[in-house]
């Protein structure tokens, strides 16, 4: 489901790895796909056409193995009601959004034996004609599912998904792999977007360094109020970015709202202060982040 920045990376790779794949998008993109292909622009400059099959949702059968959706969060609701067709009682769906709001709404539709988790690493934007741009050397996928007994087991959807041209995991801990990347983006998301640029210029400058520690500080005690306090190597890691003075380091959310996009504020930011909320955990800079980004959408609106 889909065929952007993630989506057309990774399906890219599945279809070249002779994986039997279709690309469930809108009928516009659906017409180019089919005619052009789908075209990968790699960091070294060269550019890779894939025949790719794009099909509708009017054309789906409940007769997949594996449902990938790989759609921005604010696209989700809509993107649930196109590929629900598509999802039969031995179908596993396996999504690679951010955060984890998205998860309670595909256990509550199909069953947890139907929902796998997953997160997916990659630096990749979607280019004005419609091609996958390589910006940093990253592909990594994690998954693993969700209830005891899965419809389509782990090593299946191993074999499915390890095409050797990108880092292929599985894990039995989905849930605590997906609340690490989420403290993870969330933090760096929260200082890109309220300070309007890269985490070293942000940790280079006066309070700086302050700043981006208490954000960080704000979405471990949410996760650990939650179930999933991050481990230490988890910590040291993303924090080796987070205060980070010197690195260029942006997310795609920060790259959305400085070029007139949506964002996903209400997945990523929103849902972490909700849940805090919930919980008791006060998040004054995540609550100003929303507020700032909801703003923004507002503005689009």
């Amino acid at each position: 489901m889909g065929a952007g920045a993630v989506g057309g990376y990774f399906g890219a790779h599945l279809v070249q790895a002779g994986r039997d794949v279709d690309f469930l998008v809108r009928p516009a993109r659906a017409g180019l796909l089919r005619e052009h292909g789908l075209s990968v622009h790699g960091l070294d400059g060269g550019v890779e056409t894939v025949p790719v099959s794009a099909v509708t949702a009017d054309q789906l059968e409940a007769d997949y193995d594996l449902v990938i959706v790989a759609v921005k969060s604010y696209g989700f609701d809509a993107a649930l009601k196109d590929l629900a067709p598509a999802v039969g009682p031995r179908t596993a769906v396996l999504p690679l959004l951010n955060g984890m709001r998205h998860i309670d709404t595909l256990v509550e539709r199909f069953g947890a034996d139907r929902v796998y988790g997953g997160v997916a690493m990659v630096m990749t934007r979607l280019g004005e004609r419609g091609e996958i741009v390589e910006v940093g050397r990253m592909g990594q996928l994690v998954y693993g599912p969700l209830g005891e007994r899965p419809v389509l087991g782990l090593d299946d959807v191993h074999a499915a998904l390890d095409t050797g041209t990108h880092t292929a995991t599985p894990t039995s801990q989905i849930r605590q792999e997906m609340w690490h990347k989420w403290v993870f983006l969330a933090s760096l998301g929260a200082c890109n977007c309220l300070m309007r640029g890269p985490i070293g210029r942000i940790n280079s400058v006066p309070g700086g360094q302050e700043f981006t520690s208490k954000v960080f500080e704000e979405a471990i005690a949410v996760a650990t109020a939650s179930g999933h306090p991050p481990g230490r190597e988890a910590r040291d890691r993303a924090n080796a970015v987070i205060a980070d003075t010197t690195a260029t380091t942006t997310t795609s959310m920060y790259w959305d709202l400085t070029h007139g996009n949506p964002v996903e504020a209400d997945h990523v930011i929103g849902d972490l202060v909700a849940r805090g909320r919930e919980l008791g955990v006060p998040t004054p800079l995540f609550s100003l982040a929303y507020t700032h980004l909801s703003v923004y959408e507002a503005g689009r609106e």
